[in-house]
């Protein structure tokens, strides 16, 4: 039986900065209308955390019962190293979704923003389609396209819109710019598993466009973040601020570009995602003192 750090590991802790910092964002973007709220942002930041677990516990339990988890150079793999029964893990994996599920219930109803309720409904299927069902879209290339689109785009302009009741091109921009982080913190990982992915029939995108190319993709995502972040400042320049986030994506790049492979991917993974973090903590910042000395 699995005990309680080896259930919390297999939360994959590292990831869970892709949902923390869309929040942030979105709540950057309301706070420019002088719309921020607390109470929406916790939800939402509850919401995207509950998700980001559920799919963590999914991914572990369909790769398990599929054998792709056998032999893995990351974290640990709940169903993989027979630490805990499939069926624990899938419930772990539902009972994250049921949670998402009622606490987004709950900030529409507070918000009104009743067109986030199929979105809703929307995210929780394609997260546990993501590794699981007939035709898992993550074994066929497509995970990177999940995470930008729900972990960028909806769960940034969601946050804004149940706040501010609107949307902004501020908070588009800069979900391009996190969900493109988010993006390559999979990238990352997948660039990790590329031998034991390919070995077990898991075409991730890392498997199909190569080590090389797969490690251009990562310093691009990030690329793109950095051009977000100096549009962001059209609108807003202390958004300027997320530039001092920058050593903590050089950190990941120069790993990536070293040509390291297997565990020592593995820190990878933490720089880039507390420079998603940073990057949206200090845009918040950037955005409260443009605010305070307008």
């Amino acid at each position: 039986m699995a005990t309680t750090a080896q259930w919390v590991a297999g939360a994959r802790p590292r990831t869970l900065p892709a949902a923390i910092a869309p929040v942030l964002l979105g709540s950057a973007a309301a706070l420019r209308f002088g719309e921020a709220a607390l109470l929406p942002a916790v939800l939402a930041l509850l919401v995207a955390l509950s998700l980001q677990v559920g799919v963590n516990y999914a991914n572990d339990y369909s790769d398990g019962v599929r054998g792709t988890d056998e032999v893995r150079a990351g974290p640990v793999r709940l169903v993989g190293q027979g630490l805990a029964a499939p069926a624990s893990v899938k419930r772990a994996a539902f009972a994250a979704f049921g949670a998402a599920g009622v606490l987004g219930l709950v900030l529409v109803v507070l918000s009104h923003a009743w067109v986030m309720l199929p979105l809703g409904a929307l995210a929780i299927v394609a997260a546990w389609r993501y590794t699981g069902g007939d035709n898992p879209y993550g074994y066929r290339g497509q995970g990177e396209v999940y995470v930008f689109v729900f972990f960028g785009l909806m769960a940034t302009l969601g946050t804004e819109y149940t706040q501010a009741g609107a949307v902004s091109w501020f908070g588009l921009v800069g979900a391009v710019g996190v969900g493109a982080v988010a993006s390559a913190i999979l990238v990352a990982n997948n660039l990790r598993d590329i031998p034991t992915d390919t070995e077990h029939g898991k075409r991730t995108l890392a498997v199909r466009m190569g080590d090389a190319r797969t490690r251009g993709l990562y310093v691009g995502l990030l690329a793109v973040s950095l051009v977000a972040l100096l549009l962001l400042a059209l609108w807003e320049p202390w958004s300027l601020l997320g530039l001092l986030a920058l050593p903590l994506a050089a950190r990941g790049v120069r790993v990536v570009r070293a040509g390291t492979v297997g565990p020592g991917l593995i820190p990878v993974l933490a720089s880039t995602g507390l420079y998603e973090v940073a990057y949206a903590v200090l845009v918040v910042v950037g955005v409260a003192v443009g605010r305070s000395s307008a």
